[in-house]
């Protein structure tokens, strides 16, 4: 009998049970995929061996390659980029760890209160929320980002688009900023050199700018895995959960288990009530189903396979909001083509944004060749011009939306990928009922029914479509500004990555799976703790730091309930993962 399982060692999961292990209980964090101990001997750095959904290492599948990819049913022309191992979808992202907009808290009185989505706004107050925000950011650490040639001419685009300089971690109004951002800033001779000698910890640390954040983080080489210069949750949380009783007063070290795939969250009647009372997983390698009971179950698979899980385990779902409002910010691209160096494929991936509360943001983002490649390819509007199927609009860029093809591709291509600059629109979207996930009909794998996502990009609200032309449309005002020659603008279809909502956490027990705990509205001692527990878009902010913030919440609200302790945020000072005794402890667990 376990204190808490929690269930996935994603972005939210680590965090938990990095927060309760500090408390002294006695944790189990299972994850489906595998744990990439040593990234050096497992990863390569080729954009293919990383992101490829049936053969890459971050494929959501086991962690025999020579058994497939768990299946996942999408209806409509879309990308879902599911990820399995320790860190999840941490393990390659940018790093990017902005605040949510105030507006999408409960209480909001700012003068734009109207511009966000308040039918579906979190359970408490921003005031409430920032000082599990700045724990997170201490903890990471979140610093300001280390920059380049991209950035400044990004930033030299924004000096056009008549709006201010952000001197705050809040976003108050429109303002363009460097990045907060969870990637260690370069030391040593890091920056400094490209001699692979120099660049070996302790002569380097932080950031190398070797340019590859999309395929994991191994640098320097020779660092610790705390040291590792990307902050996801496998080089920062997870450590610090494995190592918890050498930086924690009353610290007890998690029991990780990896290949581990859950697939089923038993509950009873207690007192009338449904309860949560542990989890059968079943091991990927050998087949074998096991079954361990607690206190407390914490389901942190995300927002895919949560709702697939609930609904398998046929779990109570009176409001049928199980696995709807699945938001992704809506997501679109636009590009230029520019004469000088933009060094978009060296460095640091993302360093700079721009935030348009009530609307979304702006951040430019570093590509590689293959995928550069695929964000010019992922269209709803078809080949640029070909087709008439109500896409292909025009506006302040050059033709109309679509994906470049041919002579044209070759063109961009051949200009050379570090004469061009990406500006990722991120939509403030409404949560939406009909974007939902369920089980699918075809056939089920090992662990029950599949998921099925449905996302059409054509059936949003007026007021997520109206957003989304804003913010493309200030992209290319950015590009121009910064003296790009041509811009192009994609129309991307649903790329389904920076998910959020779909078991939500609200004000309205109508509409939403958690209360303002994070507790399962109908299953006592069942806690969400991941971005499906977020209650809306977040105004359009990147959600791993809200998320992180959120899960420490949720991990001082289930101490309390269920174990008779105190909350801490407020009133203790957080541990930073780097800290010097993670260090020697890995080193001395072989880790």
């Amino acid at each position: 009998m376990r204190d808490v399982i929690v269930i996935g060692a994603g972005g939210g999961g680590p965090v938990v049970a990095k927060e309760l292990a500090a408390r002294g209980l006695d944790v189990l964090l299972l994850e489906a995929g595998p744990r990439h101990a040593n990234p050096r001997r497992e990863w390569t750095h080729y954009e293919n061996d990383a992101n490829n959904p049936l053969t890459g290492f971050f494929r959501f599948g086991p962690a025999d390659r020579t058994k497939p990819a768990w299946f996942r049913e999408t209806n409509q022309n879309s990308f879902l980029w599911q990820l399995s191992g320790v860190g999840g979808t941490t393990q390659h992202y940018y790093g990017n760890y902005p605040r949510a907009y105030p507006g999408v808290f409960q209480g909001y009185a700012g003068a734009d209160r109207g511009a966000y989505d308040t039918e579906h706004v979190f359970p408490f107050t921003y005031k409430e929320m920032v000082p599990y925000f700045e724990w997170v950011e201490h903890t990471a650490p979140v610093q300001t980002a280390a920059m380049g040639t991209k950035e400044e001419i990004y930033f030299r685009g924004c000096e056009t688009l008549g709006i201010p300089v952000q001197t705050t971690k809040d976003a108050k109004g429109f303002a363009y900023r460097p990045q907060e951002n969870a990637i260690l800033q370069p030391g040593g001779n890091a920056g400094r050199t490209s001699d692979r000698e120099l660049l070996v910890y302790p002569k380097a640390t932080g950031c190398t700018f070797c340019g590859f954040c999309f395929q994991g983080c191994m640098q320097p080489v020779n660092a610790p895995r705390n040291q590792f210069a990307k902050r996801s949750t496998d080089n920062s949380y997870v450590p610090m959960a494995l190592t918890a009783e050498v930086w924690a007063k009353a610290g007890r070290p998690i029991t990780l288990i990896t290949d581990a795939f859950v697939n089923q969250v038993h509950y009873e009647e207690k007192h009338g009530t449904p309860t949560a009372t542990g989890v059968t997983w079943r091991d990927t390698n050998t087949g074998e189903l096991h079954r361990e009971d607690a206190t407390v179950v914490v389901m942190s698979a995300g927002c895919t396979e949560n709702p697939r899980l609930w609904l398998n385990s046929e779990l109570p779902n009176p409001n049928d909001w199980v696995g709807r409002g699945y938001t992704d910010h809506f997501f679109d691209w636009v590009l230029g083509t520019f004469d000088e160096y933009t060094g978009n494929s060296k460095g640091v991936g993302s360093s700079a944004r721009c935030d348009f509360p009530g609307h979304g943001g702006l951040e430019n983002v570093g590509l590689p060749p293959a995928l550069e490649a695929f964000t010019l390819a992922l269209s709803d509007s078809g080949v640029r011009g070909a087709y008439a199927n109500g896409r292909g609009k025009t506006g302040n860029w050059d033709g109309p939306t679509g994906r470049p093809l041919g002579k044209e591709l070759l063109d961009i291509m051949s200009h050379g990928i570090d004469r061009l600059l990406n500006v990722l629109v991120i939509t403030d979207d409404d949560v939406e009922a009909q974007n939902r996930v369920v089980r699918s009909a075809l056939p089920a794998d090992r662990n029950g029914p599949v998921a099925k996502v449905e996302f059409h990009g054509r059936q949003r609200s007026a007021r997520t479509l109206a957003n989304r032309e804003f913010m493309a449309r200030k992209a290319a005002e950015l590009l121009k500004g910064a003296g790009a020659k041509k811009i192009y603008r994609i129309d991307w279809a649903p790329l389904i990555l920076h998910v959020q909502s779909s078991m939500r956490m609200g004000t309205s027990e109508n509409n939403s799976v958690l209360d303002a705990n994070g507790e399962a509205r109908w299953v006592k001692r069942l806690f969400i703790a991941d971005n499906s527990a977020l209650s809306n878009g977040l105004g359009g902010p990147n959600p791993t730091l809200s998320n992180q913030a959120l899960s420490t919440r949720t991990a001082e609200k289930i101490f309390r309930l269920y174990f008779g302790g105190d909350p801490w945020v407020g009133k203790e000072a957080p541990v930073v993962s780097t800290d010097h005794r993670i260090s020697v402890r890995l080193g001395q667990l072989g880790l």
